[in-house]
């Protein structure tokens, strides 16, 4: 009987039909918590369990000095006017070590954590982009990450010390004119063939483009399709995708021209080989690793997602909450604070609890992968989800600052990472492919209890191995079905709940029961649309944000528990969970009105859809969970310094957001007084006015000190020097533009041949 149905699905294509390229991603990395999830029974105490790290001392070492030294030695807004990372950055960046992060000590590298490089990231890239690229290309997804982990002895030997000293200065060429999320498909060519001496080598003709890096490079490694006509590898005539290292000076390749990235013009450009001729030892892993490229990429990345972009995202998102409270105290309107407010308490209190949220996820992931687990798909959704909440999160705060925020110039704080925030969209996969193919498409798959082993015992005519997975699939959908139910009509009372804060445990019995229903619903795309789920986009992208807002939820319950429930923290918890809540709430009635099945969809979109509504898993937090959260970080105290940590301010004044804190540092000192001053205005003790233009008064009436009079005039000047933008001159203003107008006589239309 099972034969016949494993027929049966076989030719109506019933589940998923995978490629080989899609199988070498499906079993790369590891399945994390988002296996809990697809199984819809999360175990939380298991859960809980997962490592929360930390800094060695040796890595905090690193961040409180050669970084900090590194930044104050950058000026971000002169870099991005000149497109130029001064030479004496790049060679500090060199000396210190900072392009061997993950390589290993006995090479010369640093070998610190996935979480220090992380950590490093977001601190460097949103205080300068242009410059941090020197760091994350070196220590991301290239020559040293792949040679570390395939590499030949003597690979390994040469290249590692090389990489981590700086002398090689890599990039890694992938995407390519018309291949770029799908990659697989990259048309550049390597042949394999012997010269005149007999030697075997390998012919290289390929066009890259997007490639970070790319103009100063002098190591490049090359991802091509690679072709052996005469079998010389002994890997057939096609091997398949293989990775090739090109040094730059090799006849026939070119390098240097420069892409112009929005926001901030980073080293980016293409590479161009014409008949490039490489030793096949220049293969990464040697000729043994011929036609391996993809598996390489797809297990790398199943963890390294999780690294670079998100750390650069949520360093962004720390900048802006960094900036956004206190400016919100800082910039006066109607005689009060903006951050008073309550429609400018909504943004900021979005901000700041999201921003808890997400810093979380970061550390929560990046622990996972320093212990060995390679989660693609909770990478995934980390990639994709804080590079679009960074962009939503500085528009956000964009719109706090207003007038400062759209006026350009060195005093303007915000600006490079609203006009960049684009990049980290599109790069390492784009988002809208990353939501609607990738995490649930592979998830679904990779991550439920039963779907891959059944996929696999349909693909290899195994009954066995499909009739004992197709059982325990059954079993599992049934019990889902009980257990969506039951948690939905008891609103998550018979979920089980660890020991936890008191005040978080109705959001653990929440997110089993969203949990639940997410579960079901997998299964039910699982049976009702199976092979169609590719074309489904628009409803696997539902999936996936179902998944990801889950995910989200769960790593700010995480950091919670792990920095010890601390009760200042709790305004950021409540509202950033019942925030991830309301969005799989959304995400769930959209699948219910677009689950277009037979009969099962007409239920799910009548029946199904009045019940979400009336039984909601979740709904926006409450206007007084914003201000709540705002309020964390208009405050100068403990909380705001340890939230903001790891946002690079430079000491002395000297730049714009120096001298917003200054203000904010002052105001908070002055804050006794202000109150005592507008106190006495209200009681007509003292004139109406502005507190620094009556203190004298209220000096003499003895209603504060002398020093606090001082103390409130300093603060308003630095007050309003904070609040100050830029002013050009005529001859400056007009010479940055003709500056600019004569670059742009540089450039040139490649054309995609």
């Amino acid at each position: 009987m099972f034969g016949l149905l494993m027929k049966f699905m076989q030719a109506q294509k019933i589940l998923p039909q995978i490629s080989d390229t899609e199988r070498q991603a499906l079993e790369a990395g590891s399945v994390w918590i988002d296996g809990e999830f697809f199984a819809g029974n999360p175990d939380f105490p298991k859960m809980l369990k997962e490592t929360y790290g930390q800094l060695s001392a040796e890595e905090q070492a690193f961040v409180d000095g050669p970084l900090a030294e590194l930044c104050r030695m950058l000026d971000p807004y002169e870099i991005a006017r000149t497109r130029v990372v001064p030479p004496e950055a790049i060679e500090f960046i060199k000396k210190q070590g900072f392009m061997g992060l993950i390589i290993p000590k006995e090479y010369g590298g640093k070998e610190f954590s996935r979480l220090a490089v992380s950590t490093i990231m977001h601190t460097l890239s949103p205080y300068s982009f242009v410059a941090s690229v020197f760091v994350v290309i070196p220590n991301s997804l290239g020559a040293g990450e792949l040679i570390h982990h395939y590499g030949t002895d003597a690979q390994k030997q040469h290249y590692l010390p090389r990489l981590a000293s700086g002398e090689y200065v890599p990039c890694f060429g992938l995407t390519e004119p018309t291949a770029g999320s799908d990659a697989a498909s990259i048309r550049a060519e390597g042949e394999v063939f012997k010269d005149a001496d007999g030697q075997v080598k390998i012919r290289l003709n390929f066009r890259k483009r997007y490639i970070t890096l790319a103009p100063v490079a002098n190591l490049c490694s090359i991802a091509c399709q690679l072709h052996d006509p005469q079998n010389l590898l002994g890997k057939g005539q096609h091997p398949g995708i293989t990775v090739v290292m090109v040094h730059k000076g090799t006849p026939g390749f070119a390098n240097g021209d420069h892409h112009l990235p929005i926001g901030e013009p980073f080293y980016n450009g293409p590479l161009i080989g014409k008949d490039v001729v490489v030793p096949v030892d220049n293969i990464i892993g040697g000729a043994e690793y011929a036609g391996q490229g993809w598996k390489m990429l797809m297990e790398q990345l199943a963890g390294g997602r999780a690294i670079s972009l998100p750390a650069g995202a949520i360093g962004g998102m720390k900048q802006a909450s960094a900036v956004v409270g206190p400016y919100s105290v800082v910039r006066q309107q109607f005689g009060m604070s903006i951050g008073q407010m309550e429609g400018v308490q909504d943004k900021i209190g979005k901000i700041a609890a999201l921003t808890y949220m997400c810093e979380g996820a970061r550390v929560f992931a990046c622990s996972a992968v320093d212990r060995g687990i390679q989660p693609p798909v909770t990478s995934g959704v980390l990639k994709c989800y804080t590079t679009e909440l960074s962009r939503e999160l500085i528009t956000d705060a964009m719109d706090v600052f207003s007038g400062a925020g759209v006026m350009q110039g060195p005093n303007n704080i915000l600006g490079s990472g609203f006009a960049s925030s684009p990049v980290g969209i599109t790069v390492e996969g784009a988002n809208i492919m990353t939501r609607t193919l990738m995490i649930f498409g592979q998830g679904a798959t990779r991550c439920h209890p039963y779907a891959l082993k059944v996929v696999e015992g349909v693909e290899t005519d195994n009954v066995p191995l499909f009739r004992q997975n197709l059982v325990g699939w059954i079993g599992h959908f049934v019990a889902g079905i009980v257990r969506s139910a039951v948690r939905g009509w008891t609103r998550g009372l018979t979920v089980k709940v660890p020991d936890v804060a008191v005040e978080t445990r109705a959001y653990y019995r929440r997110l089993g029961w969203s949990a639940a229903r997410f579960g079901l619903l997998t299964d039910l795309a699982m049976f009702c649309i199976g092979g169609k789920l590719k074309m489904r986009g628009k409803l696997t992208g539902r999936y996936a944000d179902a998944l990801a807002w889950q995910l989200l939820a769960f790593s700010a319950l995480r950091r919670f528990e792990a920095e010890g429930r601390r009760p200042e923290d709790l305004p950021l918890v409540r509202y950033s969970v019942e925030y991830s809540l309301a969005q799989v709430q959304k995400a769930f009635e959209g699948i219910y009105a677009n689950f277009n099945a037979p009969v099962l969809g007409f239920v799910m979109r009548t029946v199904g859809s009045w019940w979400l509504r009336v039984n909601p898993v979740g709904k926006l937090p409450a206007d007084d969970r914003s201000a709540a959260a705002a309020q964390t970080i208009q405050r100068y105290d403990a909380q705001y310094r340890r939230l903001t940590e790891g946002v690079f301010v430079p000491a002395g004044g000297k730049t714009a957001s120096s001298r917003l804190l200054q203000a904010f540092r002052l105001l908070a000192d002055a804050e006794s007084a202000l109150s005592r001053i507008s106190r006495a205005q209200r009681e007509k003790k003292l004139a109406r006015g502005a507190a620094a233009e009556v203190a004298p008064k209220a000096a003499e009436l003895g209603l504060i000190s002398v020093q606090e009079a001082q103390l409130v005039a300093h603060a308003q000047a630095a007050r309003l020097e904070a609040i100050e933008v830029d002013v050009f001159k005529p001859e400056a203003f007009f010479a940055t533009a003709k500056a600019e107008a004569s670059q742009d006589r540089g450039f040139k239309l490649v054309a995609n041949g």
